[in-house]
């Protein structure tokens, strides 16, 4: 749908599209403000890894693939392009917009800020999380306009950062794109466990690893796929453990959907996240999921106990006990649920014409 007020100029970011979901949202998002006759400018570092293609139309400035790269360059391409909003795509990135709004001061365009990661993050340490949460306290200086993806997380996000409820807006991410290229297959002769998400410290894949010794169905398999830093210490817990014909390790998959779909459960054994999309395109395609109880949007998306279990995060027997739930022969599997968040394109735009209209007549 075509907007009826002249298209919006957006400016948005990331360090690298290879990060993970919150890159690959902001990618299906772009597309469709593209789509709808808006204008897209995406600074970023060059990208290596086999993610999203950028869609056709966004106009792309590189840098060199650094944080600090990409903060610096974000104040001139505000300028140039004249830029009517600015949309930060997740929570690492809203230091990068603090920098932005220091610099334009006056002359900066409203800044919405998705929240993609839990806020309330019991994982952390004093003094870690006294610095974290007056970090969050300060956003209300330089974001206009919040947008959790939950309702759950639009009240968190009001009580950690003290923005005002009615400056934050629940608006989902869109679905997943449908699968491309080589679809990973099934693991076959066997039932099997599914992770999928970056191999990174904050999904403590290291979890799900050891719940499978311990698994009552010694010949069950795990197959995670994705790929990231914590890969060696990874393999070295499942040479430890004996587990080198149990776990596979294949890497990214663009198309994991059959993979999914024929896996006894997914598995998430996270320390915090937002809104896992991974969790509603298992449950999109009718397979359980196992998850840490790492938001305040899990029990959201987890609504009915025939859907999957949540388990306190770090509780290993706990875990043990769900995934042996699922494996029981004969456990029926849950009906398929439609992915929210159809309308987020649209959902956005308005919120971004709103922002833009109110901008310019406080201004004149």
């Amino acid at each position: 749908m075509l907007s009826p007020y002249a298209p919006v100029r957006i400016l948005t970011f990331a360090q690298s599209l290879d990060r993970g979901g919150v890159e690959s949202a902001l990618l299906r998002l772009a597309r469709g403000w593209i789509a709808a006759g808006h204008r897209v400018t995406l600074v970023t570092g060059p990208s290596r890894g086999p993610v999203a293609a950028i869609p056709d139309g966004v106009e792309v400035i590189e840098t060199d693939g650094s944080y600090l790269g990409m903060a610096r360059a974000l104040p001139g391409a505000a300028r140039r392009m004249q830029a009517d909003i600015v949309f930060c795509p997740g929570n690492h990135y809203s230091s990068a917009a603090a920098w932005l709004h220091a610099r334009l001061g006056k002359e900066c365009p409203p800044i919405v800020a998705k929240v993609s990661n839990r806020l309330n993050r019991d994982d952390q340490h004093f003094p870690v999380t006294q610095g974290y949460r007056v970090w969050l306290r300060a956003h209300r200086a330089f974001i206009d306009h919040m947008v959790a993806m939950t309702p759950a997380m639009a009240e968190e996000t009001v009580a950690m950062t003290g923005i005002g409820a009615d400056h934050v807006s629940v608006i989902a991410n869109p679905p997943g794109l449908a699968g491309t290229g080589v679809p990973t297959p099934p693991i076959t002769g066997s039932d099997y466990l599914i992770g999928i998400g970056r191999l990174a410290p904050q999904k403590r894949w290291d979890r799900a690893i050891a719940a499978l010794a311990d698994v009552q169905r010694r010949e069950t398999k795990l197959m995670i796929l994705g790929e990231g830093e914590a890969r060696g210490e990874l393999e070295q817990q499942i040479d430890s453990l004996g587990l080198g014909d149990r776990v596979r390790l294949p890497g990214y998959s663009t198309n994991p959907l059959s993979a999914l779909t024929s896996a006894r459960a997914l598995v998430l054994t996270s320390d915090f996240e937002g809104v896992p999309g991974v969790l509603q395109e298992a449950l999109a395609v009718g397979t359980p999921v196992v998850t840490t109880d790492s938001s305040v949007a899990i029990r959201e998306i987890v609504a009915d106990p025939r859907q999957g279990s949540v388990v306190p995060t770090g509780d290993a027997p706990a875990l043990v006990a769900a995934l042996d739930h699922w494996l029981a022969p004969g456990r029926p599997r849950p009906d398929p649920v439609p992915e929210r968040g159809r309308d987020s394109v649209e959902r956005y735009i308005r919120l971004f014409e709103e922002l833009v209209l109110r901008r310019r007549l406080l201004r004149s």
